[in-house]
C-alpha cells in the first residue's frame, strides 16, 4: 500500500518543510472552516515529499491559471486527509488510486488502473470527486542489486519463487501482516524468504540494508531515484499483487469549477513517473520545491 512516508530519504522530508510554504500547524482551527466559503483553492498534502511535491505543482499550476490558491502541505495521512476534504479545511490535493481505494473499500479485488479507477468512482465520498488520473504511477517495487540479478536471473516477481529461501527481505514492519506484503507473496508468488527484517517504508533503512548487503531483496517505489541512482533493478509485478497507484487529484465539489478541471487535466496527462523520480531526485538534494514545480511546469508549457 502507498506509504504515508518518504520513499527516498528523510533529508527530502527536511527539504520540503524548509522550502515549502510558510510555518505553523497546517490543520489549525479558525471560527469559520478554511476553504468553507469564497473562490480560493486550498492545496493540502500527505505527510511526505512526493505527495508534497505534486500538492505544489496543483499550486503553481493553478496559480499561473489566475485561480487563488493557498497551501496547507503535510498534514497526515487519510485518517485526517479525508475528513479535511469533507468539512472544507482542504479543498484539493494528490492522492493514489489504489492506496485510496484499499482505504475505502479494504475488501477491494480491483488491480488494474482501469479496475481501480472504476471502483474508487463507486466509492469515493460523497462531496468529494476524482478528477482525471495521471499515467504516472509510484507503486511498491521489489529491488535488488544489478548483481544479483543476474546473479539469479531474475527480471520478475515470480523469478524469485525457486531462490527466496536463500534472500533476505526488507520492507516497513507492516509488511509482516499485510497481504500487500509477506502473506500475498506467499499466497500469490509462494515466496518464503530465508529471512524479514523489519525496517521502514522504501525509506533510507531499507535503502541501506540492500545496498550494504543487510538484505537481498527490498521494497522501494516505482519514483524513488536511489533506484537509478544506485543501478538497482526493479522486478516486474507479473501477477499484479499490487493494486495500480495512478496519481489523481482528489478535490471538494464545490470547488471544482470547469476553469480549476481543465488545468489540473492538462497537469495529470503531462506527468509521468520518469518526470516524478527526475524530481524527487532534486528533492533530495535541497532544492526548493516551489522552483522544482515551476521548472516542470515550464517544461511542459502549463505555466
Amino acid at each position: 500500500m502507498k506509504k504515508y512516508l518518504t520513499g527516498f530519504t528523510l533529508a527530502a522530508a527536511v527539504a520540503i518543510t524548509l522550502s515549502g510554504c510558510g510555518g505553523g500547524d497546517p490543520m489549525s482551527s479558525s471560527t469559520t472552516p478554511a476553504g468553507s466559503s469564497g473562490d480560493s483553492i486550498i492545496v493540502g498534502s500527505a505527510d511526505f515529499p512526493e505527495s508534497q511535491l505534486i500538492a505544489k505543482i496543483y499550486a503553481e499550476a493553478l496559480k499561473a491559471s489566475g485561480v487563488d490558491v493557498k497551501e496547507k502541505p503535510s498534514i497526515g495521512s487519510r485518517e485526517v486527509t479525508i475528513p479535511a476534504l469533507k468539512d472544507g479545511s482542504i479543498d484539493l490535493m494528490p492522492e493514489y488510486s489504489g492506496s485510496l481505494l484499499q482505504y475505502l473499500d479494504p475488501g477491494t479485488k480491483a488491480v488494474t488502473p482501469d479496475e481501480v479507477i472504476r471502483e474508487l468512482g463507486a466509492n469515493t465520498p460523497a462531496g468529494l470527486i476524482l478528477l482525471s488520473e495521471s499515467r504516472a504511477e509510484d507503486r511498491d517495487v521489489l529491488a535488488v542489486k544489478k548483481e544479483t540479478a543476474e546473479k539469479y536471473n531474475l527480471t520478475s516477481f515470480s523469478d524469485l519463487t525457486p531462490v527466496a529461501g536463500e534472500l533476505a527481505l526488507g520492507a516497513s514492519p507492516e509488511w509482516k501482516t499485510r497481504f500487500n506484503g509477506l502473506v500475498g507473496l506467499k499466497s500469490v508468488y509462494g515466496l518464503e524468504f530465508k529471512e524479514f527484517s523489519a525496517l521502514d517504508a522504501g525509506g533510507p533503512l531499507t535503502l541501506n540494508a540492500l545496498l550494504s548487503g543487510q538484505v537481498q531483496v527490498a521494497d522501494l517505489f516505482g519514483t524513488d531515484p536511489a533506484l537509478a541512482e544506485n543501478n538497482l533493478v526493479g522486478l516486474k509485478d507479473d501477477k499484479n499483487l499490487f493494486l495500480s497507484e495512478n496519481i489523481v487529484p482528489l478535490i471538494n465539489q464545490k470547488k471544482s469549477t470547469e476553469a480549476v478541471k481543465a488545468t489540473l487535466d492538462k497537469v495529470s496527462a503531462a506527468l509521468t513517473a520518469e518526470d516524478l523520480m527526475k524530481m524527487n531526485g532534486r528533492v533530495a538534494k535541497f532544492e526548493d520545491i516551489g522552483e522544482i514545480a515551476r521548472d516542470w511546469l515550464q517544461s511542459k508549457k502549463l505555466a
